[in-house]
């Protein structure tokens, strides 16, 4: 499975992809981050707010582009 990361300059967020499929169901806020659901529980992906706050280094290398983990 591969991960997509990417990161929005304008609303200062990163978003972490987690899973290929699934239907939304409900998001949980832990502070700077927002963690959401599928119905059966699965983390599907993260945002985290005020990125380049928490992570400058990788906000910097990530800006304007999309990398994909394996």
């Amino acid at each position: 499975m591969a991960y997509k990361i990417k990161y929005d300059e304008e609303a200062d967020i990163l978003t972490v992809m987690l899973a290929e499929k699934g239907k939304l169901s409900y998001a949980e806020e832990l502070g700077d981050i927002i963690v959401h659901f599928d119905e059966k529980g699965k983390l599907l992906f993260m945002e985290i707010l005020k990125a380049s706050n928490i992570i400058p280094l990788m906000v910097q290398s990530l800006a304007k582009k999309e990398v994909v983990l394996t």
